[in-house]
């Protein structure tokens, strides 16, 4: 979990590491989803656009989220996994 002002630079700095799906969170839904569809390791929050009692709910929702492998968007983390397969 990683946390800047905007919670933008840290995304864009952690999806530069091989492997790491890592999506910016603003709200528990994107937190579900980043957890569901994404399959994401890392969430980052922007701590001048959040509030605490907000960030723990994202943090509680994207913990108690699993990837869901038989959903629509497992082929596209399929496609990212390949990718970066690719580059390594």
């Amino acid at each position: 979990i990683l946390f800047c002002g905007t919670g933008i630079g840290v995304s864009i700095s952690a999806n530069k590491v091989p492997g790491i799906r890592a999506a910016l969170t603003h709200d528990t839904y994107s937190a579900e989803r980043a957890a569901k569809s994404n399959n994401a390791q890392i969430i980052t929050m922007g701590a001048r656009v959040i509030g605490p009692e907000l960030a723990k709910a994202i943090v509680d929702t994207w913990l108690a989220s699993e990837f869901d492998e038989q959903g629509p968007s497992a082929g596209n983390v399929q496609a990212i996994n390949r990718l970066d397969a690719a580059k390594a």
